[in-house]
Order: C-alpha cells, then structure tokens, then sequence
C-alpha cells in the first residue's frame, strides 16, 4: 500500500511561482510516485489556481476559518492530487503571493497562512472522511503552523502522524507580534519557548521546527550552516539542540523541462556530444540583448537582484569583466539600488552588458542555453536551482562556495581536472577581489577549448534530477513511519 503524505505549501509549479519553492512543491509528487509514495498536496485559492481547477469537488467547509468562511476544493497538480482553500478573504486578491501590488507585505500575512495550516492540520486529522495521510510535510513558514496545529490543537480523537519541516531559505521566518497569538485559536499552552513563543512574538518557522518529527534542508552543507550564527539568523540555538533530527538533501530539476536536446524555447537543441550546435543559441543571445558579437566568453546571470545573492558585488566587478573581454546578459529584478547600479554599468560599456529586468521563464532557458558561464555569487543558498540548469545546459557555473551550490558544483582545481571530475568554479568570500578572481579564472579556462568542453561535459553527465532527491525523501518518511 503506498504511502499517503499530505504537502503544505504556499505556492507550487505549474500552478503559481515565485521562486524555487514552487519548484520543490511542484515536482516532489511525481518524483516520489515511483517510490511508493502518494503525495496530496494542499495550496492556497490564488486567482490562478482557482482558474486552473476543473470541476471542483467541495471536501470540507467551514463557516469560520480563523474568522473568514473556507472550504477545501478538488483538483489536480499535474498528475496528481491536489487539494485548494478556497477562502477568497484570504487569498482572491490583487498584487502577489505574499505583498500588494506596492511591494508590501500584505497586513494580515499571519492569518492567512495560520488559516492554511489549521485547515491543513484538520485535513490530516482525518476532519475529512475518507482521506487519510500517514506523514504531513510542511514547506516552509507560511505552512509551518500546520504542525504546531497538529500538536497543539489536533482534531478531537484523531491519531498523531510523523511530520518533517523543509526550510527552503532561514531568512524568512514568519514572525508577527504577541497580539496576534490570541488570534490564532491555540491553546495557552502554546506559548512557551519550545512552542510558538520567539523573542515575545509569534515565529511560525520557529514553531514548525520545534513540531516536526524531522527538519530537512535543501542541501547537506546549508543544513550544516544554519547551525552557525552566521546562517542560522538567530535560530541556530534551535538547530543545534534538534541534532540528527536536522538533514539536508539536494533539490533536484525537472530534466524534462530542462532538456538542451528538446527544449522548445531555444534556438538550437544540442547534447554534451554536440556542443559546437551551442553556437547558435550564443549568437541568437548576443542579438536579443543588444550585444556585440564576439569569440570571447558571455556571462549570465539569472537572479533576484538582492544582498543575499551578491549582487550588489556584481555591480562592483562590471568594469572588470568587461575590462577582460568578457561580456554580461542578466535577467532578474529586486533592489532599486542595485538595479541603479547595474543600469550605470551597462550605459559604461554598450554592447558588452545587456539587461533585463524582470523575469521570463522562456528569456532564463535560451540564456542558459547560450551562456558561456553563469555567475551565482549568492552570500548563502539554501539550494540554488540556476546552477544545476546552468550544468545541464553546459552553462559553466561560477558559483561563491556555501550552502547548495558548494554541493553540486565541483571546482577546477588542478586535482580535480586532472581526475576528470570538474564541473566549474568556486571562490570564497563574496567580495570584489574573490569574485573578480574567478570570473579571471573563468576567462582563462575559457580560451583553453578542451579544459572549457571537459567541464561542460562534466556538468552535462551530472545527474541533478528528481530521480535521487525522490528516493532520499521517500527513505525519511518511511524511517519516520516505520512502514516500508
């Protein structure tokens, strides 16, 4: 009999995304069916995912769903089940996921994704007749109070299940003012120190890991990080006394999605033996962002505009780049500041820096496809996904060595090229001079053709899909169920 898990998440491809959260959400239930394990999971009533249900069935309703009227609707993620909350207060409304249409956090963020966990927790306390789950799995702080539900404030006569807490990014935790905890129809209890409690405020990210059976991370390393003050963003203390009950695994891609042999939005399709056809989607890159076309190496870079991705340090290294030779195409939005500075940059060198702000899933695919290499210089990263599509794509990863981008790129040091196993570059410390040292070690690999297609070849034949993360998560809710 398989599995039954039950996901909580704020958003999931190919319904609704704003980063790779939605990523993880959206595929793990087709990469854990092989494994034996049913996945439902459980999403918010956007706009877009209500536009997306076909002839919903209502499971459950309720006339107040921490204050606002909710009902649990049918549907399908793909393949596989889907279960919606309908709660148009909460969630039918302008703007984004989690800010309105001026940026800011939507004032009552904190009820909205309480409701989603208590209508979670009810779900999987078999409030719904007929469905039934073995394991919850919550992603996240906007699903993590669906475990503090769980063990707080259970449905009557229901049996306790085993639950992991994924943390896709630490920096985001969810945390709200004391006042709101009396809204949250919990029990006194509840407001301690090992349960919703932190630093006098409600901390939902907070109150999911002290719930869960199990903490997981999206890499090993960033599991080991947010031990540290450093990555830990004042929860290490937390991390640290959970011990083995803390464990990274590596996301994974959609490898068919991200196919250079079938993929439909590039201009060229080619494989790890027919890297010459590459040339043409470099070329077709070079047009679409205005810039001259060239011999020499074309950078890429795909990202949110931030601090924490060191792109305010790509700002600084523009000069230097172009000063080599090489050249810049960015996608991606964020920080006014650093938009400014990255603007500045590119009105210095015309037709050597081309940007693009915004974002196109379509522009990141032919990007990824005619880049030379693809700059990931992030101050700390969970996972990362740009750079496991940059190795698939022959894309050659510079990347700051932390977190999930230290596990799945393999320097080129001399060892390492030597025993024919590299995959890119790595530096440490996001600063001008590490950061401008590898794009120099980057453009010096580049104009050696057999060290620069051995590390394209390399990344090509690097297997990054769901099939080894799958089977990861499937053996931790198995350890955690004791069903094999």
């Amino acid at each position: 009999m398989a599995l039954a898990v039950l996901s909580i998440a704020s958003e999931a491809v190919p319904l609704i995304k704003t980063g790779g959260l939605a990523d993880v959400a959206g595929a793990l239930p087709a990469a854990l069916a092989p494994h034996g394990v049913a996945m439902t999971t459980l999403l918010p009533g956007y706009p877009a995912v209500m536009a997306a249900l076909k002839r919903p069935r209502v499971l459950h309703s309720w006339d107040s769903l921490l204050g606002q009227p909710a009902r649990l609707l049918t549907g399908k993620l793909g393949d596989n089940p889907l279960i919606v909350l309908d709660a148009p207060a909460y969630f039918d409304r302008q703007g984004g996921l989690y800010s309105d249409p001026q940026g800011r956090d939507w004032g009552d963020n904190w009820r909205r994704f309480a409701a989603l966990g208590r209508a979670a927790a009810d779900l999987a306390g078999g409030l719904v007749k007929g469905r039934r789950f073995d394991l919850v799995h919550a992603h996240d702080w906007q699903a993590a109070m669906a475990l503090a539900y769980l063990r707080f404030a259970p449905v009557k006569g229901s049996v306790p299940v085993p639950s992991v807490m994924t943390i896709h990014n630490m920096a985001f935790q969810g945390y709200y003012p004391r006042e709101t905890f009396r809204e949250l129809g919990l029990p006194r209890s509840a407001w301690s120190i090992t349960g919703v409690e932190y630093h006098g405020g409600v901390g939902m990210l907070k109150a999911g890991m002290e719930a869960a059976s199990m903490i997981t991370t999206v890499s090993p390393t960033y599991a080991e990080e947010i031990r540290s003050a450093e990555f830990g963003m004042g929860l290490e203390g937390l991390v640290t006394s959970r011990g083995d009950r803390v464990r990274g695994i590596v996301n994974g891609i959609d490898s068919a999605e991200w196919n250079p042999a079938s993929d439909p939005h590039i201009a060229s399709h080619f494989t790890a033996r027919s890297l010459t056809r590459r040339a043409a989607n470099k070329r077709a890159l070079e047009a679409e962002f205005g810039l001259e076309p060239g011999d020499g190496p074309l950078f890429i870079v795909v990202s949110r505009l931030t601090w924490q991705k060191g792109m305010d340090v790509l700002v600084e290294v523009l000069d230097h780049l172009a000063g080599i030779g090489g050249r810049l195409a960015l996608l991606g939005s964020g920080d006014a500041g650093i938009v400014a500075g990255l603007q500045e940059g590119a009105g210095r060198h015309p037709g050597k820096i081309g940007l693009r702000i915004g974002y196109d899933e379509a522009l990141s695919h032919r990007m990824q496809a005619g880049g030379d290499a693809i700059l990931v210089p992030s101050r700390f990263e969970p996972c990362g996904l740009t750079q496991l599509y940059g190795l698939a794509y022959g894309c050659v990863p510079v990347v700051a060595r932390t977190g999930g981008l230290a596990d799945t790129v393999i320097d080129a040091n001399l060892a390492a090229r030597s025993a024919g196993v590299a995959t890119g570059i790595q530096f440490n410390g996001v600063n001008y001079h590490a950061l401008a040292a590898a794009i120099t070690r980057a453009n010096a690999l580049y104009y050696q053709p057999d060290a620069w297609q051995a590390l394209q070849r390399n990344g090509m034949k690097s297997d990054f899909s769901w099939t080894n993360s799958g089977s990861a998560y499937a053996a931790l809710y198995r350890e955690l169920t004791g069903k094999a």
